[in-house]
Order: C-alpha cells, then sequence, then structure tokens
C-alpha cells in the first residue's frame, strides 16, 4: 500500500470523531493500486458491488429524539476508490446529534457523500425499525466445503492449489473458513465465501485448500475478493464465475464484496456471524 495514503488513513490511529454532521471524516482509498497487482489495468474482467451493512445508525428529529436504523451502502465496483472503514464508522457517529427533517433526508445526505468520495454513483437504503425483521438470518446456498478432510501447512495464499478435472460441471460452493488480515492493523477479517461457476469441474479438496491459504494473507475485503476471482479466473477458466464474500462484523459495519462475470442480482442476504 502507498505509504502517503497509509500515513494519512485514521484506521489503526486514535482519532477523534465530530459531535455533529461532518462528512470531512470520509477517506478514499483508490481502488487502482491493488488492481495493478491483480494485472487489471484497463478494463475490469468482472461486474459487481460491494454492499456494506450499518447497524450502528442514528441521528435526532426536528425536536431532538432519536432515531435508529439499519442502512445498506452499495458500491459499485466500477467506483474510483472505496471508503476506508473506520473514516465511514467516524462518519455515521457524526450524525449522532444532529438534528434531520426525515430518513429520506439522512439517506440522501449520505448517498451524496459517499458517491462524491468513491467517484460513482452509491446507492442508500434506510431500513427503519418497524422492518428489523426482514433481516431474517439466512444460510448459504451450495455444498458447504468445510467437512473435507485436508491437510494444510501453508497460510500464505497458494493459488497453485487450485486444480480441475476434465467433467464440466455447474455448481455452487461455500466455505466458513476464509480468514484473512486487515493490511493496516494485522487484526484478522472472518468470512464466508460463496463460488459459483460452470465449466471444468474444480477439485473441492484443492478449493478449500486454496481458501484456507489465506488465513495470514493481508489485503482489504474487497481486494481478497477480487485475488480469489482472478485466481480461479485465470486458473480454472470457467465459462460462468461468481464470488462472494460475507465478511463478519466490526465496529458496527460489515462489508460483503461480490465479483462475477455475468450480470447479475446481487442479494443482500444475513448470515449468523453478522
Amino acid at each position: 500500500m502507498n505509504k502517503t495514503l497509509n500515513d494519512n488513513m485514521p484506521l489503526g490511529k486514535t482519532v477523534g470523531h465530530s459531535e455533529t454532521y461532518d462528512p470531512s471524516h470520509l477517506f478514499p482509498v483508490p481502488r487502482q493500486e491493488a488492481r495493478n497487482a491483480l494485472g487489471i489495468v484497463s478494463a475490469l474482467p468482472f461486474q459487481g458491488v460491494d454492499i456494506w451493512n450499518a447497524y450502528e445508525l442514528s441521528w435526532l428529529t426536528p425536536k431532538g429524539k432519536p432515531c435508529v436504523a439499519m442502512g445498506e451502502i452499495s458500491f459499485p465496483c466500477e467506483s474510483e476508490s472505496i471508503v476506508e472503514s473506520k473514516s465511514l464508522k467516524l462518519y455515521l457517529n457524526s450524525f449522532n446529534q444532529t438534528r434531520f427533517d426525515s430518513p429520506e433526508i439522512v439517506a440522501r445526505t449520505m448517498q451524496d457523500d459517499l458517491s462524491a468520495v468513491a467517484g460513482a454513483p452509491v446507492a442508500v437504503h434506510l431500513l427503519m425499525p418497524e422492518e428489523f425483521d426482514r433481516m431474517q438470518i439466512q444460510a448459504p446456498h451450495g455444498q458447504c466445503l468445510d467437512s473435507l478432510d485436508i491437510g494444510m501447512d501453508t497460510y500464505q495464499r497458494e493459488p497453485g492449489y487450485l486444480t480441475t478435472r476434465t467433467v464440466k460441471v455447474e455448481e455452487t460452493l461455500y466455505s466458513h473458513l476464509l480468514r484473512t488480515n486487515c493490511p493496516v492493523t494485522g487484526q484478522p477479517d472472518w468470512a464466508t465465501v460463496t463460488i459459483d461457476y460452470s465449466g471444468k469441474a474444480i477439485d473441492h479438496e484443492s478449493l478449500l485448500r486454496y481458501l484456507v491459504s489465506f488465513r495470514q494473507h493481508t489485503g482489504f475485503h474487497e481486494n481478497c475478493v477480487e485475488r480469489i476471482f482472478m485466481d480461479i479466473l485465470n486458473l480454472c477458466q470457467p465459462d460462468r464465475l461468481s464470488v462472494n464474500a460475507r465478511f463478519t462484523r466490526r465496529g458496527g459495519l460489515d462489508i460483503n464484496p461480490q465479483r462475477s462475470t455475468d450480470e447479475t442480482r446481487f442479494s443482500n442476504m444475513r448470515l449468523a456471524r453478522q
């Protein structure tokens, strides 16, 4: 990561936050540097979205009464930048003692600010308390790989584990065992990752070994999902591929990058660890 960028980033530092609305907290992290390392220098080989769920969102009514909501924030993968997660937390905290006329104004304010920082239209949807029951816990679709009895001694990303067979299949596989590490703080990030594809069958044990090999890999959530996508795309050459990771919550936020070769409807299902 660019040292100047890292030095200016609020993540991993003691930073005060404003008591009232302050969009200057938002800190952009350009996507391109991480993509250069993947050989992505022009047209994107995927479509996708990063869905962030904000569980600690509050503001005041014009009379000063607190409101709470959950926020669904969708960043298109084509955006120039992602938003650093701690900066988003500080930004959302700045709403806590600010009076707004309506939830619609809160959502529109967030949408305008985040779109300006990301460099692309960002969608914001607020879920009010009377709608909280819509966020029901679900299970991933497909076949879980985690019962496979594999041996491991490599915990740095190893794409060489990936192997395929000649038979063609269409299947959805998932694992709860993905762990990566924040490139700034070194703290672990935990996720359930789903791979949906068609083409030459990916050997299941090889895929699980590959996913576990990220255990000491460092990278932001979005970068890690794009690495997984590109490794499978380049080494397994599927006809169609989607990679979806749902990371566990940190600081009231969970981040869920999704990448696909196809035009698809990206969902926001909540898993048990979220």
